[in-house]
């Protein structure tokens, strides 16, 4: 008796030129419905990166003031480079014990052998997966003293992030999720949502 052979014993069935154009038709309806959705998220990530940046950086600040028992401020900038500015609505970022200002770009460690100013302890560029997202606060320099309170400004710091490349804020019935960032003069911050329905609420300011 004959064996089968392995083509007659594995039978073997291809995609037909219709099936593939049903499954390519199927995958550009299901991605027409659901890019929008995903345009808008990626555009809603960079709000919450750059707001996770800030309130990190202001911890971070906290944090070493406490620890090192010294004043450390927190500055927005204009850039990182040797002309930084402070700008209330800088997306950029440096923590350092002295003002920074014209110095973003110094080697000057605050854990050096022998430290002169601006003493940096840690920058952050916009660019860090927040490219797109714009900041406008109501202080552009916190700094924190040895107990963790807010000694400059006198009042909390409100910083509002939100993206208009990706288009308004929820709460002018846009679609961007626009977050704010708020520092009180105890020195606790926190990110929350400056909508009024969540007044109240965990997430709410």
């Amino acid at each position: 008796m004959l064996k089968p052979t392995l083509h007659s014993a594995v039978h073997q069935r291809g995609f037909t030129i219709v099936e593939l154009m049903v499954g390519i038709v199927l995958l550009a309806i299901l991605l027409a419905m659901g890019g929008p959705s995903f345009a808008a998220w990626l555009q809603n990530s960079q709000i919450r990166n750059m707001s996770e940046g800030l309130k990190d950086g202001l911890q971070l600040a906290r944090a070493e003031a406490v620890r090192r028992n010294a004043l450390v401020r927190f500055e927005l900038m204009t850039s990182l480079d040797g002309s930084c500015a402070l700008s209330a609505s800088g997306t950029n970022w440096i923590v350092s014990m002295d003002g920074a200002a014209g110095e973003c770009n110094s080697t000057n460690m605050a854990d050096a052998a022998a430290p002169v100013a601006p003493r940096v302890i840690q920058a952050r560029p916009a660019g860090d997966g927040s490219r797109n997202a714009t900041v406008s606060s109501t202080a552009s320099s916190i700094t924190f003293n040895g107990f963790g309170r807010m000694v400059s400004p006198a009042a909390d710091v409100a910083i509002d992030v939100s993206n208009p490349d990706g288009g308004s804020c929820l709460k002018d019935s846009g679609q961007m999720r626009c977050l704010r960032v708020v520092v009180g003069v105890g020195g606790q911050v926190k990110m929350c949502d400056a909508r009024s329905s969540f007044t109240g609420t965990s997430e709410g300011c």
